[in-house]
């Protein structure tokens, strides 16, 4: 059976809506086998940015290391929250290992404390993952290389992400690149890596696929594509570990109305 990390964390979300996000992550928990779970505590204060050019620093770095101290060597499937949850995740999952992050995101998620309007860790997330950030958010420089992330389906880049894109080696699939099931397998296996971890914001999905996110942005991916995208990815190479984020319902209602989606990716991954 998976492991599931419950990490219902808001902190590192721009939205007006972030608080919602704890409400999708219960929302999933409530589907899965309690067995199964592990819940980090997440503060509910907003906590300080300590001049580190990240709003809420100090709850984030504590949820980063909660997180840290849960996970080990054995793949888990971490249950957000918003996106930066997967950052120490990824981290853990990398220890002793080389691995691919296939980063599956409307957003580039690739800005920095420097480049970001918002201040806000989400937007930077990927950029942490490179060792780009502040210490206790960012991971160390060389513990994930940019030639071994790919972003996939993002469609909605800021001038600032664009820019840095094109200055490192992450490769980009396009929705339109993922509409062949074994296109991100294929790019992942030349890789030359032990394993992959999957970070899916259900924000990839196209609009008209799941209504419970605070920034939809269209012409996204079917479930079916991803799911299909993933198994195919699946077989052929191991999987260090895997996120859902980004689930963020408006009403309860509008959480049972998206869970179909939703527990199709987590079986995906799981």
């Amino acid at each position: 059976m998976a492991r599931f990390l419950i990490v219902p964390q808001w902190q590192g979300s721009p939205s007006a809506r972030a608080m919602q996000l704890i409400d999708g992550a219960h929302a999933i928990a409530g589907d899965l086998p309690r067995s199964a779970c592990t819940p980090v505590e997440v503060a509910l204060e907003a906590g300080d940015s300590l001049a580190s050019g990240v709003d809420r620093f100090s709850a984030l770095a504590r949820t980063a290391e909660r997180i840290r101290e849960v996970t080990g060597p054995d793949p888990v499937v971490v249950i957000g929250g918003d996106c930066s949850v997967s950052v120490p995740a990824i981290g853990t999952a990398a220890e002793g290992r080389t691995i691919a992050v296939v980063w599956l995101d409307a957003h580039g998620d690739f800005l920095t404390p420097q480049t970001s309007t918002s201040r806000a860790f989400a937007g930077m997330a990927l950029s942490a993952v490179l060792g780009h950030g502040p210490p206790g958010l960012a991971l160390d420089p060389g513990i994930v290389q940019p030639e071994h992330v790919v972003l996939a389906g993002a469609r909605d880049l800021e001038p600032a992400e664009q820019e840095r894109l094109a200055d490192v080696s992450v490769k980009h699939l396009s929705t339109q690149d993922l509409s062949t099931p074994d296109a991100l397998a294929d790019v992942v296996a030349g890789l030359g890596v032990d394993s992959v971890y999957v970070h899916i914001d259900v924000d990839v999905l196209d609009p008209a696929a799941i209504a419970g996110v605070t920034a939809a942005v269209p012409f996204g991916l079917t479930v079916p594509t991803l799911v299909s995208a993933i198994g195919a990815l699946r077989a052929r190479v191991p999987l260090a570990g895997a996120t859902i984020a980004g689930f963020a319902p408006r009403t309860p209602g509008d959480a049972v109305e998206d869970m179909g989606a939703i527990l199709r990716l987590i079986g995906a991954v799981a």
